[in-house]
């Protein structure tokens, strides 16, 4: 039987890592470059966030936290979650995103306790504050690890002993919460559902497609879309098509009909109507504007 770090990791979003051996993710990045909006994933990796300046609010199933300059939170495995700024403010933040095969690949003992303590049943996040003395410890480490990764001969075993650190100690601090996780089948579905979204998002998908994928009629698709992420099948599917354009805007050289094409989208016209609708600027500026 698989245990729960292999259950869905091949229908998880597939994040980019600093280094392909070494799956951590640390990244310094503003939220503008986003659109000021993520795109809505899960992933089975444990992700912690510290906002440098301004602020944003971030979706985790279902809830709305508000985070402050100097502050962070903690985002539990295979949470769906994504950062914003309703009114298009900017915010400055450093991402640290770790994969359980950083530390878990060689020790049961260390699987065992990960499964535990990063289960469904235990808290979905927990915001850090500078006030908490444990929490800030946490918000300072974080900031180490980015300057450590921004070092050209950074030192791998120190960042994984800084992601144990954090690791452990967020681990002593989550707890399980009864009556959490009644509806376990529910979130299995969505998983699978935005999952099929993440690995066919290229392609022409319909919402009998997104609805087969969970084994669920369209109606109750569209209900636990509602539930769960406050947006339709297909609002999701086009956040989501957009978010990776926008990805490819600021990392390739790849023309505005190709990406139109490769994200999705029948035409360049309707790629670029769409994108200027969501992001507030065309794909030609938005490149000009995040790419320096």
């Amino acid at each position: 039987m698989c245990s729960p770090l292999e259950v869905f990791s091949d229908q998880s979003e597939r994040l980019h890592y600093n280094a392909a051996d070494f799956p951590l993710y640390i990244q310094q990045d503003k939220l503008a470059r986003y659109g000021y909006a993520a795109a809505c994933h899960w992933h089975i990796d444990l992700e912690f966030i510290l906002i440098l300046d301004g602020a944003m609010n971030y979706f985790i199933n279902g809830k709305i936290i508000h985070i402050a300059a100097h502050h962070g939170i903690f985002v539990n495995s295979r949470r769906l979650h994504y950062g914003f700024s309703s009114d298009r403010k900017n915010c400055s933040f450093i991402a640290v995103v770790i994969h359980p095969e950083l530390l878990c690949e060689h020790s049961q003992a260390v699987k065992t306790y990960w499964n535990e303590k990063f289960g469904l049943d235990t808290n979905d996040f927990i915001l850090l504050s500078l006030k908490n003395t444990w929490q800030k410890k946490v918000l300072l480490l974080i900031n180490r690890m980015n300057e450590e990764k921004l070092i050209t001969t950074s030192n791998p075993l120190r960042l994984l002993s800084q992601a144990a650190c954090l690791c452990a100690t967020i681990g002593d601090h989550l707890y399980h919460v009864s009556k959490q996780r009644k509806d376990n089948h529910l979130q299995m579905i969505m998983w699978k559902m935005t999952g099929f979204i993440y690995r066919h998002y290229d392609t022409k998908i319909t919402l009998d497609d997104i609805a087969a994928a969970g084994a669920v009629c369209r109606s109750r698709c569209c209900e636990l879309f509602k539930k769960y992420l406050r947006q339709t099948p297909n609002a999701f599917l086009t956040k989501y098509r957009i978010a990776k354009s926008c990805q490819e805007l600021r990392e390739t050289k790849r023309s505005i009909s190709e990406i139109a094409i490769s994200c999705g989208f029948q035409s360049s016209s309707y790629f670029s109507h769409v994108f200027r609708h969501e992001i507030g600027f065309t794909p030609r500026n938005y490149r000009k504007r995040t790419v320096a």
